[in-house]
């Protein structure tokens, strides 16, 4: 399969590309726990469908020394056990800020209330911004169907 665009030679994503990327490296340098911070991208982009995504998210994750078991349970994290309590709470928040569009007011006022009781504000604002970032960049590579599967851990890095 080959992309509908090439971000890499592409001027206009040359630009405005290094500026998001460049927030993605910003995320990563946030208090909010490394494995929360893949779990949760994986878990954006299982739910959205974006293929270059979950590559790039399971290979960091595990380059980070996260378990397979717990890779390859988060689709079904609500019925697994190897997660946290907080963990938990991100996932849930995450699920409900990627799909807005199946609930009429977004983030529920009880989810909000459970991530914040594991997380400090400084790491619900990075959880935030990360679920908000991992749909901007599942949209961008689902638009132009990049392919998936070449991806190297600390490529981008």
């Amino acid at each position: 399969m080959d992309a509908r665009l090439n971000y890499f030679a592409d001027p206009t994503a040359g630009k405005v590309l290094k500026y998001l990327m460049s927030a993605g490296k910003a995320l990563k340098d946030t208090p909010l726990p490394t494995a929360t911070q893949e779990l949760v991208a994986l878990r954006v982009s299982q739910i959205n469908g974006c293929a270059v995504c979950i590559d790039m998210h399971t290979k960091e994750a595990a380059a980070a020394g996260e378990t397979s078991v717990r890779l390859n349970l988060v689709a079904a994290w609500r019925e697994a056990t190897v997660f946290t309590q907080a963990e938990r709470a991100a996932l849930e928040l995450a699920e409900e800020g990627t799909r807005v569009a199946d609930a009429a007011d977004g983030v529920s006022d009880e989810v909000w209330a459970q991530a914040a009781e594991h997380y400090d504000e400084e790491q619900l604002t990075a959880l935030v911004i990360l679920v908000s970032f991992m749909n901007a960049v599942n949209r961008l590579n689902i638009i132009t169907r990049q392919p998936a599967g070449d991806y190297e851990p600390g490529q981008f890095h």
